[in-house]
């Protein structure tokens, strides 16, 4: 199977010919990390098998796109082709221009010892071709992630990094120049802060934003960085097989009820996520929302749900329709939507992106620009 006919136009794609990514994304095998992915079926979820498709695999494989390989506690590896899943990702292939685009916000030089998160391994790979396996370091959560990984990249690329089965979030395995994570966290682990060197930079995307924030070390033990300009989103780290999701009992109470205020909005419906900027200006200053829409017959609905109780639900008919909006629970969260988009309407922009960082040494999290500033736990 020729698939660098596949990988070298995904490189020239992504990066210019003197980059020194170009290599690693014309000659690391992507296929090889992921043999079987799961792909979007209505509501749900079925596993493809590349064996079965070779050209479709080929095709999947070296596209500049995500490549599911988990859902819910399910390895696509580990069912057969054309089961059905159902539940939200907790495992992919990251799409190939965002892991280096991530790896390029890290400033990595020839000789940086590395830590990056495992996933399919795919990224692993290729910091091992960049730098060499011995300065790279591969965790995971998911003891079946690590050895999967470990056994695609010494058999199909005779690479052999340091791999560990480790959260994150706590310990790390050693000391790096450069911590690379293509999970969000949030705030940043204090580990982090004590296995960075001096000097040292990590890079991240905060949890329930579409933050990528960029720190160096500072000689006090904490870190200092930016918001980069460009968004970005990835699973968040988990603990156990799969995602809690707090506010399911709330949505199932309150999917029709009438709020305790009802209003209509003065701006078109907007399904939050969508709105790059605006989703993370409000996961900032009101963290845990939980999204959620679905569309009937032309008619929309959005929800904005909270562990607390409280809750939003908005619809609207088309972009011209002012959407009417219930709001119940302690807080009203479509109110806190609403100042937002006011303030983005009257400036024309927000203050997330390009903003300053600031990570103290023992965790506190600053995010600040000119006479915004947040906290962020």
């Amino acid at each position: 199977m020729d698939w660098h006919r596949h990988s070298r136009p995904l490189a020239l794609e992504l990066v210019r010919r003197e980059s020194r990514w170009f290599e690693p994304l014309s000659y690391v095998p992507r296929h090889v990390f992921v043999p079987r992915w799961w792909e979007r079926d209505g509501d749900g979820w079925t596993v493809r098998d590349g064996a079965e498709d070779p050209e479709a695999w080929m095709s999947a494989a070296y596209s500049n796109r995500t490549l599911v390989t988990r859902v819910g506690p399910l390895h696509a590896d580990e069912v057969e082709p054309g089961t059905a899943g159902q539940g939200l990702p907790t495992s992919s292939s990251t799409l190939p221009g965002l892991v280096v685009a991530m790896y390029r916000h890290a400033s990595i030089t020839d000789g940086s010892r590395v830590l990056v998160t495992t996933g399919s391994g795919y990224g692993t790979a290729l910091a091992c071709w960049r730098l060499g396996a011995e300065q790279v370091t591969s965790v995971d959560v998911d003891p079946y992630l690590v050895k999967a990984a470990s056994t695609r990249l010494a058999c199909g690329l005779g690479m052999h990094p340091q791999m560990a089965v480790c959260d994150v979030t706590g310990p790390l395995p050693g000391e790096y120049d450069r911590i690379v994570s293509t999970v969000s966290v949030r705030p940043v682990p204090v580990s982090w802060l004590a296995a960075l060197r001096p000097h040292g930079r990590l890079v991240t995307t905060l949890a329930g934003t579409g933050l990528i924030i960029t720190a160096d070390r500072t000689d006090d033990g904490g870190a200092v960085g930016r918001v980069e300009p460009d968004p970005a989103g990835f699973m968040q780290t988990r603990h156990g097989d799969d995602y809690d999701r707090p506010a399911d009992a709330l949505w199932q109470i309150v999917r029709d009820l009438d709020g305790e205020d009802v209003s209509t909005s003065r701006y078109p419906l907007l399904y939050v996520p969508d709105a790059w900027d605006v989703w993370s200006m409000l996961s900032l200053v009101e963290p845990g929302i939980e999204h959620r829409v679905s569309e009937d017959g032309g008619r929309r609905t959005v929800w904005l749900l909270h562990a607390d109780g409280s809750w939003a639900r908005a619809t609207a008919s088309g972009f011209l329709e002012a959407p009417v909006v219930h709001q119940g629970g302690p807080r009203r969260l479509w109110d806190a939507l609403e100042r937002i988009r006011n303030r983005l309407n009257r400036s024309g922009t927000l203050p997330v992106y390009g903003a300053r960082v600031r990570i103290e040494p023992d965790g506190v999290m600053t995010l600040s620009r000119g006479s915004w500033s947040v906290a962020v736990a």
